[in-house]
């Protein structure tokens, strides 16, 4: 494959993981499980009422994904 297809692939596929990302980010403030969220530092940053949780992207979403199961149920 050409590494041009590579990089573009590459970077679409950071693009969708960044638009669920916000929108996971998104679901918990408007549920009230966190009170902010977004990059910083090369960490996705999640501000909680009393704590600040900074996570790679990937274990990012996992943890909102939980913290948004936990109240769905």
């Amino acid at each position: 494959m050409d590494e041009e297809i590579i990089k573009q692939l590459n970077m679409e596929v950071e693009a969708m993981g960044f638009n669920e990302l916000t929108e996971l980010g998104n679901r918990a403030v408007s549920l009230g499980l966190i009170i902010g969220h977004g990059y910083r530092n090369n960490q996705y940053e999640i501000l909680r009422k009393n704590e600040v949780v900074m996570l790679p992207a990937k274990e990012a979403a996992a943890y909102l994904k939980n913290l948004i199961e936990s109240v769905n149920g």
